[in-house]
């Protein structure tokens, strides 16, 4: 079969997550959708505010009456593991959305020692160490000790950016002396070292937060019985900790699918890091989305014959996740490059109808969304206007996404190519274009001389015969996208 994820959430989801997935899991399975990457399940410092990402307890599916909410934006525990039954009735795998990089909402403070660091170079220290309090001590109290027993405090963590120094706030990047005075080396080195990134910074060198992270999961899995992580914020994360922490999940819990978020639209770094953790892991293909972001941008000035270079699905197809947009990319998030409304139908083209690489889609482009921000102290409403043509595309790559791959990448606004099918599956033939109507020349089996094909997206209305060397030209409209297939 030919696997789909969904991200089943976007950023402004209004939540109740957990119940609509429920209700719209067996039209999921409909469209051919085989997996669920759903949002962060955990107990967040912002309670129902939050959308996942300030982890306060890994513990809290929402279960307890913590910050003051006993449900998550999403739901509660049982709604969870109900919408994760539901998903494996309809034959859906449920990937869970892991938050590793910090802990937010302390419950008491510390004193300690730390040195501050430049926000550009987190490398180069300002001004001599200090004594200052510090949120890092978590204690849990709502769930008394239920599942774990661990106290998380300034050991723990590698750094933080706000501390209590004589009464007064102290705001920036603040190095944590521990066991550990640098920062982990087999992070990212961008600003010189990109450990930090917000909230108390776990430390992954203290080997009694690796035991507990790989006890926590360990639960985590055997609780809500998942099929796979989607581990957010990779760049921050040590690398030794990562395969460590991987290997230990694929040997001694479950051999499950894993998708890293390594946020970077240079395929080499991206590259590097997948062969440090090894094939154990897959990668979203963040360069192929900028490309997707810059080509609708660029329009007829973009030449589609590079589409796919310089991406993972192009270097390392194996362990490539495509996709068009995430919560990540959407307007007035912090890594803003919403593909243009005209070229989604052909990026969706291009990862659901192609060879390589494991396409997920986005919530918005399915369902819609609309939703308001705030900017300079106005109400902006944001629209996302559903893929009327989506449906479609996920039922052309259930029918016909098979077999070998040829491509005619011949052209700056016109490409092709052709999956030729297999056994069960016949093959057809799909083409975009960035501009003004085009057409190719295609040549498909000589035996199939004679056949006829038609637009299985119905763009086209006309009935092309191939003639007696199995060829045909086909055509496509502007600035739009057309699946040929057999009659």
């Amino acid at each position: 079969m030919n696997g789909v994820i969904i991200q089943f959430f976007h950023w402004y989801h209004p939540g109740n997550v957990w119940n609509e997935f429920s209700e719209k899991a067996e039209y999921l399975k409909k469209l051919g959708i085989t997996a669920a990457w759903l949002p962060p399940a955990i107990k967040c410092n912002l309670g129902t505010e939050s959308r996942g990402y300030d982890v306060y307890d890994l513990y809290d599916l929402g279960e307890f009456n913590q910050k003051g909410t006993i449900a998550t934006r999403y739901g509660s525990k049982e709604d969870y593991l109900k919408a994760i039954n539901k998903a494996h009735k309809m034959g859906i795998a449920v990937y869970a959305d892991i938050v590793l990089n910090h802990r937010m909402g302390a419950d008491e403070t510390e004193e300690i020692t730390v040195h501050e660091v430049n926000e550009e170079d987190r490398t180069r220290i300002i001004g001599k160490p200090f004594r200052a309090k510090a949120s890092t001590r978590f204690t849990f109290p709502g769930r008394q000790g239920k599942y774990s027993g661990f106290i998380w405090d300034h050991q723990c963590f590698s750094g933080i950016d706000t501390l209590i120094k004589n009464g007064q706030k102290l705001e920036g990047i603040f190095k944590i002396h521990n066991d550990f005075k640098d920062w982990n080396p087999s992070a990212s080195h961008q600003f010189g070292n990109y450990d930090y990134l917000m909230g108390a910074d776990v430390e992954y060198r203290n080997p009694e937060v690796i035991r507990e992270t790989k006890e926590w999961i360990k639960w985590y899995i055997e609780t809500t019985h998942i099929d796979g992580l989607r581990l957010d914020a990779l760049k921050h994360i040590s690398s030794d900790f990562l395969k460590d922490w991987i290997n230990y999940i694929k040997t001694e819990v479950k051999d499950c699918f894993i998708i890293g978020e390594f946020w970077k639209d240079d395929v080499e770094k991206i590259s590097e890091f997948s062969e440090k953790i090894g094939p154990i892991i897959s990668c979203f293909d963040v360069p192929l989305h900028y490309h997707f972001f810059t080509a609708s941008k660029e329009g007829k000035n973009y030449d589609l014959r590079k589409i796919f270079n310089n991406t993972l699905t192009e270097i390392n197809p194996e362990t490539s996740v495509t996709f068009v947009e995430n919560h990540d990319t959407q307007k007035f998030q912090a890594l803003e490059s919403t593909v243009k409304d005209w070229f989604k139908p052909l990026a969706y083209a291009l990862i659901l109808m192609s060879k390589d690489g494991y396409p997920c889609i986005f919530y918005p482009d399915l369902f819609g969304a609309e939703y308001p921000e705030i900017q300079d102290n106005k109400e902006i409403r944001v629209l996302i206007p559903k893929i009327t043509i989506l449906p479609m595309l996920l039922e052309a790559r259930q029918k016909f996404a098979y077999g070998e791959q040829i491509n005619y990448f011949d052209g700056p606004n016109c490409i092709a190519w052709v999956r030729k099918g297999d056994d069960r599956h016949s093959g057809c033939v799909v083409i975009i274009s960035s501009n003004e109507e085009c057409c190719k020349e295609i040549e498909m089996e000589k035996e199939m001389a004679g056949s006829a094909l038609y637009d299985f997206l119905g763009y086209r209305p006309e009935t092309i015969v191939l003639n007696e060397n199995g060829k045909a030209v086909f055509p496509v409209n502007p600035r739009s996208v057309s699946i040929w297939t057999f009659k």
